[in-house]
Parts: structure tokens; C-alpha cells; sequence
């Protein structure tokens, strides 16, 4: 497969192998730290794909938080009942020793934490559902 990326102004092409296709959904307002937006956007999943597990699939995908990285929650800066703003933090997760902060994707008041400190969490697993 071939890919075009762009970094400090300059596009380069690559020749890229593709050794197993990653399906998986992106958390509602999830950018990576560590590029660029792509140049070309690759499809959306299917609907019926954002369901991680069969405990969330009745999950209002609009009214939740998921996290973006498996990892660890190193710090937790929210609790039920609290308005939020977007991008206000939620928390911080640890995964290979950097640290990522989640950020409310929405305005809201948060319903319910279903995470505590110390606690693994694989990625796209529900931190906090919104009311």
C-alpha cells in the first residue's frame, strides 16, 4: 500500500506492508500526538463496529468517553456529577511510560467514572458516560 505524508511542509510517498488491518474505532475526538492530520482520511468502520465488547454495545456512543490507549489510570480529575466543557481533562492514562490525557469529547455532566486509579484498561473501553 502506498501512503503520502507530510512533515515540515514536504510530502513524502511510502511503500507500506500491511501485516493485519486495524478496524478498530477511534474515540470521538481522538487525534495522535505524534503526527500530523492525514492527507488522505482512510474509511470509517461500520456502525455496528464501535461496540467494544458486548457490555457496551447498548452504549450511546454520543454520551461516552472511551480511551484511546490500553494502559494504566495514573490519574482520574473528574467525578459523577461535574460539568464539563470539551477538551476539559478527564484523566491520565500511562501506557510505555509516556502519559496521554483524555478529554471530554462533549459538554456534560458526567453520569458515571467506570474506572478507578490504578486500574488497566484496553483501548477503546469506556472511561466515563456522560448524562
Amino acid at each position: 500500500m502506498k501512503l503520502q505524508i507530510g512533515i515540515d511542509g514536504k510530502t513524502y510517498e511510502l511503500d507500506v506492508e500491511v501485516i493485519e488491518e486495524d478496524h478498530a474505532p477511534r474515540p470521538r475526538g481522538f487525534v495522535s500526538p505524534y503526527s500530523a492530520p492525514p492527507t488522505t482520511m482512510p474509511s470509517a468502520p461500520a456502525p455496528s463496529a464501535l461496540a467494544a465488547s458486548p457490555s457496551d454495545a447498548s452504549v450511546d456512543e454520543a454520551k461516552v468517553c472511551r480511551s484511546p490507549v490500553s494502559g494504566v489510570v495514573i490519574r482520574i480529575n473528574v467525578k459523577p456529577g461535574q460539568q464539563l466543557q470539551p477538551n476539559d481533562l478527564i484523566m491520565v492514562l500511562e501506557a510505555m511510560k509516556m502519559e496521554t490525557n483524555v478529554t471530554a469529547p462533549i459538554a456534560g455532566t458526567v453520569k458515571s467514572v467506570t474506572v478507578a486509579q490504578g486500574d488497566g484498561v484496553k483501548a477503546h473501553q469506556v472511561l466515563v458516560e456522560f448524562e
